[in-house]
């Protein structure tokens, strides 16, 4: 008796190659398990558990206050300084602790990407997903400063998750070019905390984009993360410093760099197996 048996053949690609969504999707319980993986591992045998996620946005928000808002005496937009450079963290953090986890994320999973075959943007993928945990714990403790500060959220709090939407692509693109070359190039893990730092220090945290006049506040909006702390601000606490065109250039450069990475992720992707 005959049986109809289902042959898949892996074949290495050549050049540039598309995305396959269809085939991530395919395999969307493997990244929820993934991701499930990345959340207990990160807290596993820690002391103080999930209170990690707050502790670097509030420590560092206590050090920005004192140095940049009390002794610099640096502009919040009228917000108290402590409100004003929290609510620019809360998202900071997850971006940042997204970008870290998911660019060393292949290196890491060396042993599963060697002995099954699946599509390794899940991997990149699931890192970043994992924060939205860590990142919903710091955006409690951001409404309880707001109504401890009593700063009432404004009706432009709807925007909220197309703003945690541009965080996670620019978070997701930059580190689909960081993982790829990392695999080539091992040095690139000690770059990743100069580069996050350094970009930390570019973006409106400590201080109001406001201080630059145009065209080079549109400029400065490059970085996709101007858009995204310059709307949270203005979302949450009402600042007069309203995105508009920022946020647009903020969206369309977070955009470029996922779609970029993406492509570029996939063209490397054939080489993982062999030298990771």
């Amino acid at each position: 008796m005959e049986q109809n048996v289902q042959v898949i053949r892996i074949e290495r690609s050549r050049g540039w190659v598309a995305l396959q969504l269809k085939e991530l999707w395919a395999y969307r319980e493997l990244l929820y398990f993934l991701v499930w993986r990345d959340v207990k591992v990160r807290y596993k045998q820690t002391a103080l558990g999930v209170s990690w996620a707050i502790i670097q946005p509030v420590f560092t928000m206590v050090v920005f206050s004192l140095f940049f808002g009390r002794l610099a005496k640096m502009p919040s937009d009228g917000i108290p300084y402590p409100l004003f450079s929290y609510a620019a963290l809360v998202p900071w953090t997850f971006f940042s602790h997204g970008l870290t986890l998911a660019s060393n994320s292949l290196v890491g999973s060396a042993n599963l990407i060697k002995k099954v075959y699946f599509p390794r943007l899940a991997i990149p993928i699931a890192s970043v997903t994992s924060g939205v945990i860590d990142f919903v714990i710091a955006f409690i403790v951001l409404l309880g400063m707001m109504i401890y500060y009593g700063v009432a959220p404004t009706v432009n709090v709807v925007w909220l998750p197309c703003l945690l939407l541009i965080t996670f692509i620019t978070s997701l693109g930059v580190s689909l070019w960081l993982s790829a070359l990392n695999v080539q190039f091992r040095d690139v893990r000690y770059m990743i905390p100069f580069l996050t730092q350094l970009w930390l220090f570019a973006t409106p945290i400590a201080y109001p984009s406001s201080l630059l006049s145009e065209p080079w506040r549109t400029l400065y909006s490059l970085n996709p993360m101007v858009g995204v702390v310059e709307g949270f601000r203005w979302a949450l606490l009402g600042t007069e410093t309203a995105p508009g065109p920022i946020l647009i250039v903020s969206s369309l450069a977070a955009l470029a760099l996922l779609v970029g990475g993406a492509f570029y992720f996939r063209r490397l992707e054939k080489t993982f197996a062999d030298v990771v």
